[in-house]
Formats: C-alpha cells, structure tokens, sequence
C-alpha cells in the first residue's frame, strides 16, 4: 500500500513513517521537499541500525496526495485549512485525521471547531468522494518514534463508510501492537478528539509520560 504523509516532517509524521515504512510505501510531504529527503535518510538509517528495511521517499506534501493510496494528514490543526486548500487530487483518497483541535492556557482543552471537530472540518475541506477517518489520535508523538519500545495502545477509528473503515483498521491493527476499535460515524470523532487535552493533563499534573489509553 502507498501511504502518503502530509507534514510529515513533524513529529507525529516522522514517527508514523518510521513505523509505517517497514510495510508499506511512504511519501514523507512538507513544504520544503528537501527537508523531507533529509528525514527519509535519517529515518532509513535508524531502521537500518536495527536490521530493518523501508520504503521512504521524500516529497512535496502535493506528491504525498497524489501518490498515496491513504493519505495521512500530520498536521497541527492551526495549519490544516491553509495546507489544505492548497492542495488537490484528494479524489477517491481515504483521508486518516489524527488531528486534534487543543488549547493551552494554565491546563490543555479542547477547542474544537464549529464543525464540531477537526475529522469533519477536514470533511468539509475534501471532495465528496473523499472519505475521512478519525484514527490515532491518541498516541503520544514521542512514542511513535521510540523504536525499541512497543505500541501497545488501544485506537479509536471513526467513519462513515464501512470498507475505508475497515481498511483503517487494519492498518493500525499492523502496527506494533496496537488494536483498533470501531468508534462509530465520523460524527464521533470529537469524543476521541477530546480525550487528548485529558491524557495531557494527566501526564502534566501526575508526572507521567506519554500516557495514552487501552481498552479491556
């Protein structure tokens, strides 16, 4: 599968290439090309140090769309409009939005759009045979990129459309060991959104790290 990153020099995209590229093909997007064929090299010589293999190809976040079967968007939410809408060919693409809308003022909140939620904001921005899925929007940027350690987070998926939902699934069930849950409609989304700011104030105000959520 091609797997394409948009901003995917952050760290949320870097981590997810660096897991991702053992599998499938990536395209790591950003505005500046050359900063993504730079991280390509870093990431594929971390995995080689561990006798890995990937498939990693820097891009222009336009390339990312164009060549991905899915196309993740790794943005911050105060850059998903703008990038967006600068961007075409999301036609007949799943779209993953592992965005969260948060705040910080003397603790972490949800500060959602009047859409409700990044995933139907991100909706709003896409053509109409476009489909978004909510998915790993709670797993700690650092951890993505923690090689040595395992995932073993739960992810809610939201959807609207069975077999893009399904596929999703799979994706992050093929990840470490994380496993996926059926979240419902895409109108969901702001509930898993929303438990975000939570897992951060956690860790903040408990002396935690990295803290995220398992279903039992």
């Amino acid at each position: 599968m091609k797997i394409g990153v948009v901003g995917g020099t952050g760290d949320i995209g870097e981590g997810m290439a660096l897991r991702l590229s053992t599998m499938h093909d990536v395209f790591i997007g950003s505005r500046e090309e050359q900063k993504a064929t730079a991280l390509c090299e870093v990431c594929a010589a971390a995995l080689g140090e561990r006798g890995m293999s990937c498939s990693l190809e820097g891009a222009s976040n336009q390339q990312a769309v164009d060549e991905g079967d899915i196309v993740v968007i790794a943005l911050p939410f105060k850059h998903v409009a703008a990038t967006i809408r600068s961007l075409s060919g999301f036609e007949n693409k799943i779209v993953i939005s592992p965005v969260n809308p948060i705040e910080r003022s003397t603790y972490f909140y949800y500060a959602p759009p009047p859409e409700g939620s990044a995933a139907l904001f991100i909706k709003g921005l896409m053509p109409e045979s476009a489909t978004v899925c909510a998915a790993f929007n709670n797993i700690a940027a650092n951890r993505w990129k923690m090689l040595d350690e395992v995932l073993d987070y739960s992810v809610a998926v939201c959807c609207d459309e069975a077999d893009a939902k399904r596929q999703v699934m799979d994706l992050v069930d093929s990840i470490s060991e994380l496993r996926a849950f059926d979240a419902g409609p895409l109108a969901s989304a702001s509930l898993v959104e929303s438990v975000t700011p939570l897992l951060l104030n956690i860790a903040r105000y408990s002396g935690m790290k990295d803290v995220g959520i398992r279903f039992v």
